[in-house]
């Protein structure tokens, strides 16, 4: 997995860039088909915002967008958002292989005999 760190008017030491890149590299855990992270920070006045848009496989894209007084408060509260689009997504993934066919009853299978009827 890739992960890439750009910035927009002002500058990150390197200990910022570490933290961010670290705290990127955490998302992997909630859904492992990551293919590519691009984290955007931007110094604007006095505040501080952060970009982040994850690429997973077939197409899907994760953004989220935060501000706050410091880079690692913005990837931080950036991070919670991601984290709560991809577990959802991977919970949608995953539900769709489990769901039941049309009628939301298991089909009937023919090499179990019939349960005999009580009166």
């Amino acid at each position: 997995m890739q992960i890439q760190i750009t910035t927009r008017r002002g500058s990150l030491g390197p200990d910022q860039q570490a933290y961010l890149s670290e705290k990127a590299g955490k998302l992997q855990k909630y859904f492992e088909r990551l293919m590519a992270i691009e984290v955007e920070v931007d110094h604007q006045k006095h505040d501080w915002q952060v970009e982040i848009f994850v690429s997973a496989e077939h197409k899907h894209d994760f953004i989220a967008r935060e501000s706050a007084p410091t880079p690692e408060a913005a990837m931080d509260q950036c991070l919670h958002k991601l984290e709560t689009q991809l577990r959802r997504y991977k919970e949608k993934v995953q539900g769709h292989k489990n769901a039941m066919p049309h009628g939301g009853t298991s089909p009937a299978r023919p090499d179990l005999p019939e349960p005999p009827e009580s009166h």
